[in-house]
């Protein structure tokens, strides 16, 4: 309505600027400014002194002022050959105020509230009201509160100033009462909807808010429930409509879906078309989809990725590889024919990187698999990223293969970086079952001067242990990827706190690391070290601790030597879902010290997908420990089992041998089992962060007399929950000791919470 004000104005100052003559202008005045500056209006007017005014012009001035926003009312008079510009200035807005808003912050509404045009220090256009008062339900709506009200009141203030006050009356969050899907017959509604992120309301969905409507969700959802479809066959699937209502109280919303299922697909011939470079062997390898078998759109992507990949890794970087699909209605049959276009053969012109600010180039391409002048290789490029994000320098990584302007067979590769700080002092504290409270804290910095070399400082103390290091790597000592570190300690322990025969040590200690990339999967670590240690044990240790310090005293010095083989193929570091970790490592006490022994472990971790939700882990370790050179294994270099990290349900380091009083002793041998299915914590749908798991674990320590009888071992089973929580990870089991013995220490609920750096 207002905009037809202004053009009613407008026309009117039309018809006055047609009511006087041209003129030459003597001087031109401003009068009913407050704030605006004089020259501002200057600065719109299309005549200047001196110059001649026309109706046209007058027009046009006031068509220029009234849309600079400033104003609500501009005459022009004529005086003596002066001009004379009449102007009633809009208020200004003086304060924005929110009443009963609890959902967002006073900041984040202004915030929104500015991107239409209103905001303290602006010109208040009471047409813009209505916009404030859209954007403010508009921002509700966005957390699901569809009962949101809003009243806007404007208090005129002194100084041609106005208040804007909005009276927000939030309601009640609505949730998804029902989702409802209509037509399924192959699945059942409850399976359909397991799919689903969006759920009706659960005893967690107060942490998710997946009971609270989204439209990206549904759109999201639906896709979900076309792709189940789809990978099992019903290549006529359709969702013939959604419908999204809401209750009159603005309580509820009920989603109802529609679809037509069609009938089940299965594949009757899988070929190959198009120019094929490569051997047709060879490709076929690459299909995941053969004859006989239910279609599946999944597989059908999955090989022509394959496909195209594969020519990428032989320099065809703009390959492509599409399936053609031809339907049998009456047997219910597909035949699939892939077509393959090459394209040209691409070289790679050169490498750019932009925005590493801070990290100097070389620590950057140092990291590049693919080289400038060779074949374009895109397992090499997609490589180089994984390697660039590994270094946990870049919060953002962008890689780009424009064509290079006037050929038609070589691209540029361009890595768009976004540098984030990797200095870090750190506070933290945790809690355990085992250490009680554990405090801790570090100084380190990942990138010293942007130069790709680390640097730590750490502090950690418990009921247990206080720990103390500083700590130097250089991931680049040499140009192939060896790395060097080097270490410095100081580590006091009280075993009688761990249930253990008592005993305390005081090791002040360093060395030196290096670590060689075999593979892009395999590292090779090894080390060299010294370290002091302090012992202190009394009349109520066990024999055995009082025999070894009789021996060789309460303080030692020992050289240790170490070696370390890694092989990581798992999907995330973080919350694994599939692929294998292989772990070797020994550690011995090297000619030169007084302690002469050897510790060697190894685990092998897998993960299996059963499902898109269920995962299934095994996890085996052994351990074996002894002295050399005639000389025992030192006591506190024993091996332990038992707690939330091996076989829960028993007491942690509580299995194994003990002493007279029944204090544990450990042993030179180690045996640890795991099987766990883990699957999402119910109400947070497709989140990995939090997970559930059932879990059988089996385990025991050995003497150094005896052997490793597997009718030994102890076994545990229950429920066990993990979180990777804003104050580090967490881990809660309840464990059920399956075959214990009277000597056992028992401790079901088992918990550890916290980073300990």
């Amino acid at each position: 309505m207002s905009r037809y004000v202004v053009l009613a104005f407008i026309c009117l100052w039309i018809g006055v600027a047609h009511a006087f003559d041209a003129f030459v202008v003597r001087d031109i005045r401003v009068e009913g400014i407050q704030r605006i500056e004089a020259g501002t209006v200057f600065s719109y007017l299309p005549v200047k002194v001196g110059e001649t005014m026309t109706d046209e012009k007058a027009a046009a001035a006031i068509k220029a002022l009234f849309a600079t926003g400033f104003f609500k009312d501009v005459r022009l008079e004529v005086q003596r050959d002066v001009l004379v510009v009449l102007v009633e200035e809009r208020p200004a807005v003086s304060q924005i105020d929110f009443i009963g808003n609890k959902e967002f912050d006073k900041d984040a509404l202004r915030k929104g509230l500015s991107e239409i045009g209103l905001a303290e220090g602006r010109s208040f256009d009471k047409a813009l009201l209505d916009q404030a008062e859209q954007e403010i339900k508009r921002q509700y709506l966005a957390r699901g509160r569809y009962g949101a009200s809003v009243i806007t009141t404007v208090t005129p203030l002194e100084r041609n100033r106005v208040g804007v006050s909005f009276s927000v009356n939030e309601g009640d969050v609505t949730k998804i009462r029902e989702i409802n899907i209509i037509g399924n017959k192959a699945f059942r509604e409850k399976d359909l909807l397991q799919l689903f992120v969006l759920q009706t309301p659960g005893w967690l969905t107060w942490y998710t808010k997946n009971d609270q409507y989204s439209k990206q969700k549904l759109s999201g959802d639906l896709e979900t429930l076309r792709s189940r479809y789809l990978n099992n066959g019903y290549l006529e699937f359709d969702i013939d409509s959604t419908q999204v209502s809401i209750t009159p109280d603005k309580k509820d919303i009920y989603i109802t879906i529609n679809v037509t299922e069609g009938e089940k697909y299965t594949v009757s011939d899988v070929k190959l078309g198009g120019e094929m470079l490569l051997p047709e062997a060879e490709l076929r390898g690459l299909i995941q989809l053969k004859p006989g078998e239910t279609f599946s759109r999944q597989k059908l992507s999955e090989s022509t990725k394959k496909i195209t990949d594969r020519l990428g890794n032989e320099g065809y970087a703009f390959a492509n590889a599409n399936a053609v699909p031809e339907l049998d209605k009456v047997a219910k049959r597909v035949a699939l024919t892939i077509m393959i276009d090459p394209g040209r053969r691409v070289y790679v012109h050169r490498i750019n990187i932009s925005g590493n600010t801070r990290s100097r180039d070389e620590v950057v391409r140092r990291e590049m698999r693919q080289l400038e002048g060779a074949y374009y290789d895109s397992d090499k490029i997609q490589k180089s990223k994984q390697r660039l994000d590994r270094l946990q320098y870049f919060s953002e990584i962008e890689v780009e293969t424009p064509a290079v302007p006037g050929t038609s067979d070589q691209v540029d590769v361009n890595f768009k970086i976004k540098e984030k700080p990797t200095g870090a002092i750190t506070v933290g504290a945790g809690f355990s079952s085992t250490e009680k409270l554990i405090l801790s804290g570090s100084i380190t910095q990942q990138n010293i001067f942007g130069s790709g070399k680390h640097i730590a400082a750490q502090l950690s103390t418990s009921k247990i242990s206080r720990n103390i290091g500083l700590s130097y790597t250089d991931p680049y000592y040499t140009v192939d990827g060896v790395s060097r570190g080097f270490d410095i300690y100081d580590r006091n322990t009280d075993a009688s706190q761990l249930g253990l025969g008592y005993y305390t040590t005081s090791t002040v200690g360093g060395g030196v690391r290096y670590g060689v990339p075999l593979t892009e999967l395999d590292n090779l670590g090894f080390g060299l070290g010294a370290e002091n240690t302090k012992l202190g044990i009394d009349q109520s240790s066990p024999r055995s601790y009082q025999d070894f310090v009789n021996i060789f005293g309460k303080n030692n010095n020992s050289i240790t030597g170490s070696i370390g083989w890694i092989r990581d193929q798992r999907d995330s570091a973080l919350v694994p879902t599939r692929g294998a970790v292989l772990r070797a490592s020994l550690e011995a006490g090297l000619p030169g010290g007084t302690l002469k022994y050897y510790k060697l472990t190894e685990q092998v971790q897998w993960y299996y997908p059963l499902s898109r939700t269920y995962t299934l882990m095994l996890n085996g370790e052994i351990g074996v420990a002894e002295g050399m050179g005639g000389k025992p294994l030192p006591f506190y270099k024993n091996l332990y089992a038992g707690g939330v990290t091996s076989v829960r349900g028993y007491d942690s380091y509580s299995l194994g041998p003990r002493d007279e009083s029944g204090s544990a002793l450990g042993g030179t041998k180690r045996l640890v089992g795991n099987v766990e299915v883990l699957f999402p914590m119910p109400g947070t749908g497709v989140d990995r962060s939090m997970r559930l798991s059932l879990f059988v674990d089996a385990g025991q320590v050995y003497a150094a007399a005896e052997k490793m009888h597997l009718s030994e071992l102890r076994y545990s089973t229950g429920m066990s929950f993990s979180w990777n929580s804003p104050v580090g990870p967490l881990r809660l089991s309840y464990g059920f000791p399956l075959n214990a013995k009277a000597e056992d220490r028992i401790q079901r609920l088992q918990f550890q919470l916290g980073q300990v750096f």
